[in-house]
């Protein structure tokens, strides 16, 4: 029986394990083939549990279920839990069907096991998707090359070393860097340490362009934007600059009030650097940190939709305002 259920923090492994699976469908009739349920009431559940497949292949159907575990009360009746688990026994072959819950990251919070569509679901393919310890970074390395075999390239251990040292854990940031590098290296395929140095963007060079905007230094601020721009495309500086920024909210908020380990494990950083850039956040007010990041994030949203047409500019605007 194709019946699948996918659960974890680390959202980017669910969705390259989906991607997988959608790759392997009849392109011809994705359409009709392909279909995704957000947190589906019971009668549209049974509905898709009940669906014929195709006469065209394979059919997936992927079901985001956060709710069914995270509402005060059940989110189905006893009845309606025993009609689902029934649909899902006798599932036939070609219709898969994935339950996907997507934990918040950072947060350290399990999935309810004790739920009775817990247990259901359990019965099946189950898969944990977990986020990789930042200080197991022989996971992070072993997955950083798993990726590059799928993009046709290799990594040097230094170069994947400096790219766990530059992105920590966050895969999705990973894997931007690998395709960034299969394009740069092109048409080799073995990548250096020197190739990656070429693409990182310095921490200190985004800590400095911050700095300045929250000592009300602006016009300095947007000078070295413009000087890390003329090397970095910017999206890739506001990738890195709002996952620095998440990480300098979470140090002003929990230094001094939480074990450093658990800030360690969030953050990914060392514990001699989190202090050090605890020193230097002192006078900056978290306001403008969450104001900041939010600026950033809604500017990325607008970008990578379409919406802007100059995107140095646009990116300017979202750091001085």
């Amino acid at each position: 029986m194709a019946v699948y259920f996918f659960y974890g923090d680390e959202d980017f492994n669910i969705e390259l394990k989906l991607n997988e699976m959608k790759s392997k469908l009849n392109k011809d009739f994705l359409a009709m083939n392909y279909q995704t349920l957000d947190n589906p009431q019971y009668p549209e559940l049974i509905t898709a549990l009940r669906t014929p497949p195709m006469m065209f292949g394979d059919m997936l159907v992927v079901i985001n279920a956060e709710k069914y575990f995270n509402s005060q009360k059940n989110f189905f009746e006893e009845k309606e839990l025993e009609d689902i688990e029934n649909a899902l026994k006798n599932n036939p072959e070609s219709l898969n069907i994935v339950f996907v819950v997507k934990l918040p990251r950072d947060e350290n919070k399990k999935i309810d096991s004790r739920r009775k569509i817990y247990k259901i679901l359990n019965q099946f393919n189950t898969q944990e998707f977990p986020v990789f310890k930042t200080y197991k970074t022989d996971e992070i390395a072993y997955w950083i090359k798993q990726q590059a075999k799928k993009n046709d390239i290799t990594l040097k251990e230094d170069a994947i070393k400096l790219l766990i040292e530059s992105n920590g854990n966050d895969l999705r940031l990973l894997n931007t860097e690998l395709e960034k590098l299969k394009l740069i290296a092109y048409p080799e395929k073995n990548i250096t340490e020197l190739l990656v140095k070429e693409i990182i963007v310095s921490t200190q060079d985004l800590f400095n362009i911050t700095e300045l905007i929250m000592k009300d230094q602006k016009d300095k601020a947007l000078l070295e934007f413009k000087k890390l721009a003329e090397k970095t495309h910017p999206l890739k500086i506001l990738a890195t600059l709002q996952t620095l920024v998440r990480k300098w909210i979470i140090i002003k908020t929990k230094y001094g009030k939480n074990p450093t380990l658990e800030i360690v494990k969030l953050t990914g950083m060392q514990d001699f650097l989190i202090k050090q850039t605890f020193t230097k956040l002192k006078s900056t007010n978290l306001s403008d940190l969450v104001k900041l990041k939010q600026n950033l994030y809604e500017v990325e949203c607008r970008i990578k939709s379409g919406e802007v047409l100059d995107i140095i500019s646009e990116v300017e605007i979202a750091l001085i305002k």
